[in-house]
């Protein structure tokens, strides 16, 4: 490829908004370009990495005895409704209306679809185990799109599904995947957390999410370096040593005014009191009905959690007018004097802490001294808090630590949630009916590539690891030789579509530039000096050596070189 001819070209400069060291470098290097509020496009240089990672994961997919598909992204929504899940997306999901009145939705993820394809194909139970996969658009309405691909909108996915005759069939399959993962992150240069997770609306019985630790990352994973104990910070739990529940006796329950303490910071700033003094109440809407949590206030609600002990995934935050149109004042939630308005999940630690302030139903009011099972009751106590990460280990008592990452891909051991909402059925030898255990596997591609620019970089630019570098070698020629020229010419010919060649009019700091910014593993110099003694100049961008490799030999070198790579991030 000559560079004269690639487009775009490198940037100097980036957008305001721009603000994170990958999202900044693929941008500069021309990987993806900004069209809209989490929308990005890809151009040449992006495509080629994008083309890279599918061949390392259509690789392994397809040694699991996975076939690739394709299924449209956007869904007729009745697909949706057989399956329960369109109350579960919420404003997640996007929908409308066809020319023909038809209600559509676009799809943002592939379960449903999935299950339809296999539906029209599936004519025994001998059909079975099928393994499908395929790399799709997919499109959720983020509320808050952050540092480029790290959260977008739009985004493509390696998203595969796997339909079994067993459940047993579908456990001997799960691990086969997940160690399939832990060599495609490998093989992308990437260490990463293989956590414990939730189901979210995905639904399921277990899941496992595989993230790479960065300080850009928008999700969070507690870990026990003494024991390797790892879970998603909505799963994962602790002994709590350090934040004691505040024992005591029962005082007398008072009603203050607390005029504009409508949030937690405001209400301890006020009554001078540790949020530890102080319950919070969070209420979720499910399938109609409302979900009224309450954590001390030193915590926070996990959704996940919450879920299990309900026994529904299907939950997302209450709108302010959902909570007035049951008589619940926005600000100054309680589960005091509650008339059936909603269901309340009090957190252990709540339950066990006396004399909390707890809101009180009414505009600029709170109680003090609040006690459970006193003062007032819940349908349910259990763990629903988020992990404190100053606990203890329950494996090993071991501290635990939270740390930020970007979640790359994720696993979920579904059941028969799908089959047999959305009737996918099939009679045995023997006749009887038999649902398809399921199984989903996802993988993000714009957030693969988003940390494998985070994890490697430098001041210059990106340091491509070689099995996802859009190129293997930048060629350059310095003067104004034609003998120079057509040395580097034969060099790039020889090379192909491997070799990116500078034939641009420009200065040498220019290239130099440019080369270190784009990130590609080895630039090779043709000049006057070399060509007098048949060498070029090879410069390595991992290990920043330089060394004079002959002409005749500079391929089988490089090729050599790249191997080396390949087999030490592989073992």
């Amino acid at each position: 490829m000559r560079y004269s001819r690639l487009f775009p070209k490198t940037l100097r400069a980036v957008p305001k908004g721009v603000t994170s060291p990958g999202y900044r470098l693929l941008y500069r290097g021309g990987f993806i370009r900004n069209l809209g509020r989490g929308l990005f496009s890809f151009p040449p240089l992006g495509v080629r990495v994008l083309h890279r990672l599918e061949a390392i994961i259509r690789a392994e997919m397809n040694a699991l005895g996975g076939q690739e598909a394709l299924a449209p992204v956007v869904n007729p929504i009745e697909i949706w409704q057989r399956s329960g899940r369109h109350h579960l997306v919420d404003s997640d999901m996007v929908t409308f209306k066809d020319r023909l009145g038809r209600d559509l939705v676009l799809a943002t993820t592939h379960e449903e679809a999935m299950v339809e394809m296999v539906r029209t194909g599936m004519h025994s139970y001998r059909d079975l185990p099928v393994f499908l996969y395929q790399f799709q658009e997919k499109y959720r309405n983020e509320e808050r799109t952050r540092n480029g691909l790290i959260r977008s909108r739009e985004f493509i996915m390696k998203d595969g599904y796997s339909f079994h005759r067993s459940f047993s069939d579908l456990n001997n399959f799960f691990p086969k995947v997940f160690r399939a993962y832990q060599r495609i992150f490998a093989v992308c240069g990437l260490d990463v957390i293989a956590a414990e997770a939730g189901v979210g609306y995905m639904g399921g019985e277990k899941s496992f999410e595989f993230l790479a630790p960065s300080s850009v990352g928008d999700d969070y994973v507690i870990v026990c370096d003494k024991c390797g104990y790892a879970a998603n910070r909505e799963v994962a739990v602790g002994v709590n040593n350090t934040r004691l529940t505040r024992s005591g006796r029962p005082r007398e329950m008072k009603k203050i005014h607390t005029p504009g303490c409508d949030n937690m910071a405001r209400l301890a700033e006020r009554l001078e009191l540790p949020r530890s003094a102080l319950a919070k109440t969070m209420v979720f809407s499910s399938g109609g009905d409302l979900i009224m949590a309450v954590v001390r206030a030193d915590f926070d609600v996990s959704v996940e959690k919450l879920a299990r002990v309900i026994g529904t995934s299907m939950l997302r935050r209450a709108r302010p007018e959902e909570l007035t149109e049951r008589g619940l004042c926005p600000g100054f939630v309680s589960p005091l004097n509650l008339n059936g308005e909603a269901v309340v999940v009090v957190d252990r630690l709540a339950a066990d802490t006396s004399n909390l302030v707890y809101g009180a139903n009414v505009d600029g009011a709170h109680y003090v001294d609040v006690n459970f099972g006193r003062d007032f009751d819940a349908d349910a106590v259990g763990d629903i808090a988020r992990a404190d990460p100053d606990a203890e280990c329950v494996h090993c008592g071991g501290p635990l630590v939270e740390r930020r990452a970007i979640e790359l891909g994720n696993i979920f051991r579904l059941g028969t949630v799908y089959s047999e909402a959305m009737e996918l059925v099939v009679n045995d030898e023997h006749g009887r009916p038999i649902y398809p255990y399921m199984g989903s596997y996802g993988i993000g591609m714009g957030r693969l590539i988003a940390a494998i620019v985070d994890a490697h970089h430098d001041d210059d630019g990106i340091i491509w690891p070689v099995s996802v570098a859009p190129f293997h070698v930048y060629i350059m020629s310095i003067g104004k030789s034609f003998a120079v020229k057509d040395a580097a010419e034969g060099i790039a010919l020889d090379f192909g579509d491997e070799a990116l060649y500078d034939d641009r009019h420009e200065s040498i700091g220019t290239k130099f530039k440019d080369f270190l910014l784009l990130g590609i593993p080895f630039r090779i110099i043709v000049s006057v000096a070399t060509a007098s003694d048949g060498t070029v100049e090879l410069f390595d961008r991992r290990n920043g050596e330089t060394e004079k490799v002959s002409v005749g030999s500079v391929r089988s070198h490089v090729e050599a070189r790249l191997e080396g790579y390949r087999s030490w991030r592989s073992n």
